[in-house]
């Protein structure tokens, strides 16, 4: 049975009920999660599951199971034995959430401030990079940090949008990153859009407004590669 991922369709959930579905040595399996999985560069979620008479246990991240569609959340420790059939209350860490909500959202505007095919991405709490197929003579950190707040500083809301699998075939351009495709065979495929500036296929989690970004800076930027440059930036201030 595939979990459902409440994410999807909000967020900003940071608690929800749901079924212990099963318990094993890979992790612990629900029905309906908010809790995102590792997957497309973006780190997994971490926080708790709290039974019904008060225990917790701690969940120290979020994977994707061999299975489609079925996600498994890794506990930290040795803490209380999950049955099969219980109900838990799931208790997102939230601000660690925000922070890759936040971080995933900029790299969308960085892709459209660097115009060159990305070859690869990541996205931890600390800091997000992109990987661009690009002359370095093209790439100054101090114009794309101020392009991006920019954008950031205008404001927008991002939108969910879902497409069919013709329809994306029918828009190669859509997808920017050449290193991971979104995923075909269910019938959609869902894509962020943010008016007027992005429209691409993604599954990870963003804010509402781009204004709630609030500022990034560059890092830095290296060589991997004789024409891919890695752009790493984090949130600006104390994040």
């Amino acid at each position: 049975m595939a979990t459902e991922l409440l994410f999807r369709d909000d967020a900003y959930l940071r608690t929800a009920t749901a079924t212990v579905v099963a318990v094993g040595a890979q992790g612990i399996e629900l029905d309906r999660t908010i809790f995102y999985p590792q997957g497309g560069g973006q780190a997994g979620d971490s926080g708790a599951l709290r039974r019904a008479r008060g225990e917790t246990v701690q969940i120290g991240d979020t994977r994707k199971a061999a299975e489609p569609g079925r996600v498994l959340h890794l506990p930290v420790g040795a803490g209380p034995a999950l049955e099969p059939g219980e109900t838990v209350t799931l208790e997102l860490d939230w601000a660690r959430r925000y922070r890759l909500m936040r971080l995933h959202t900029a790299l969308h505007l960085l892709s459209c401030v660097i115009p060159a095919p990305v070859t690869g991405g990541n996205i931890t709490p600390e800091k997000g990079r992109l990987d661009f197929d690009i002359d370095p003579a093209l790439l100054d950190a101090g114009c794309i940090e101020g392009e991006t707040n920019a954008l950031i500083a205008r404001g927008a809301a991002t939108e969910t949008v879902w497409i069919s699998d013709e329809e994306l075939e029918a828009q190669p351009e859509l997808v920017k990153t050449m290193s991971v495709q979104p995923p075909r065979g269910a019938g959609r495929v869902r894509l962020l859009r943010i008016p007027g500036i992005d429209l691409q296929p993604c599954g990870g989690t963003h804010v509402a407004d781009i204004a709630e970004i609030g500022g990034i800076h560059v890092l830095r930027i290296r060589s991997e590669g004789r024409r891919n440059r890695r752009v790493e930036i984090a949130l600006s201030g104390n994040g």
